[in-house]
């Protein structure tokens, strides 16, 4: 059978070409069931997309959940151990409000999770595989990544109570530099952590550029591991040939209570939102019960649906309409326009909300044009 990608959407193209990319790298698809106990999702709302769940009561009386996500399930439902990993993909649909529609909303969500023993390989390759996901979607991209490390240890180095940290990462994650100062004055920060904060926080540039930067600014431990960490991702996209497209932003933020590691965020040119979110999250893991590491990302096909889907202004090339003429002759029309590559839709009698770039009428004196639009 001959198939054509021409008639799939950009989103329904994604699909297919992410779970073609993901199974070339030994990821399985994974399958998790539609529903889910709310109370997986009331325990985490901050781990989610967005905090609006839709919810009914099952016949024994338990509150269920469409699911809003997939990385929870995964997580809830996968085996625990140190030694293996697992690697998964998935194409589900998940039930949230939209982006673009701003209510609820089916979507299919696209991503991957590494989980189990999460090495410097493999965390390089969800890297990598973040990237060429961007790419497989569109020539114009970048992926900005972070360390959750960095953040943690410059706040951190500045001394600051749980509340004051929360309202610092709010405007890191904001670039907003003129409230970091003055809440960093009125804590008394130290001039030096607090100018290397704001540098980060208005710093966008190549990650190879920014780690020159990073390097020099160091304050503790856990800064010191973040760069090692950026080093060695840094080092892998540059062997996969990719580093051009990975660019360091401290505003990539994600709620602590989930990442402790590297976070990122992917863009494609002509979507204002992000595409793709990601990280490493093995404080989910442990909030879970689970003793390992995991790494992954999704991919917003929501945010896809219109992204390169041209409207040509026309529903089908050809509006065929008979009068007094056998099936026979009609069914042989269509084959031969069909054949001809066009798209042919046959009606009875002209459609006035068809859009059509030619209207033709069969009868039995032959095929005739009545009229052309293009």
């Amino acid at each position: 059978m001959n198939f054509s990608s021409e008639v799939l959407r950009s989103d329904e193209r994604a699909i297919y070409a992410l779970r073609e990319l993901y199974s070339k790298f030994g990821y399985s698809r994974y399958k998790v069931g539609r529903f889910e106990e709310y109370d997986l999702y009331a325990r985490n709302k901050s781990f989610l997309v967005s905090e609006n769940i839709l919810t009914f009561t099952d016949t024994n009386g338990k509150l269920m959940a469409l699911k809003p996500d997939v990385t929870l399930s995964i997580i809830k439902n996968i085996s625990d151990g140190k030694n293996e990993t697992h690697k998964l993909y998935y194409n589900e649909n998940v039930y949230r409000t939209s982006a673009e529609s701003h209510g609820f909303k089916e979507i299919m969500q696209t991503g991957l999770e590494c989980v189990g023993n999460i090495d410097t390989y493999a965390q390089s390759e969800v890297v990598m595989l973040a990237l060429k996901s961007l790419e497989s979607i569109s020539n114009e991209y970048i992926l900005d990544i972070s360390h959750m490390g960095l953040v943690e240890g410059l706040i951190d180095a500045a001394g600051l109570e749980d509340g004051a940290r929360d309202e610092a990462m709010d405007y890191i994650k904001s670039k907003n530099v003129g409230a970091l100062k003055n809440l960093y004055a009125s804590a008394s920060v130290s001039e030096d952590v607090c100018a290397v904060t704001c540098r980060l926080t208005e710093m966008y540039s190549t990650l190879d550029e920014a780690l020159a930067v990073i390097r020099i600014n160091l304050k503790n431990d856990k800064m010191t591991h973040a760069y090692t960490e950026l080093v060695s991702i840094n080092e892998a996209m540059k062997a996969y040939g990719v580093s051009e497209k990975l660019y360091f932003d401290f505003s990539v933020v994600n709620d602590r209570n989930y990442y402790d590691g590297v976070i990122f965020k992917g863009f494609i040119n002509g979507i204002p939102t992000g595409v793709l979110s990601g990280g490493r999250y093995d404080k989910l893991l442990s909030r879970m019960g689970k003793q390992c590491g995991a790494i992954g990302f999704a991919v917003y096909l929501d945010t896809l649906e219109r992204f390169g889907n041209e409207d040509n202004g026309y529903d089908t090339d050809i509006l065929l309409v008979y009068e007094n003429v056998s099936t026979n002759k009609i069914i042989a029309t269509v084959k031969e326009l069909a054949e001809s590559g066009k798209t042919v839709k046959v009606a009875s009698a002209p459609d006035a909300s068809a859009r059509c770039r030619q209207l033709l009428k069969i009868s039995e004196r032959g095929v005739e044009s009545l009229e052309t639009n293009d």
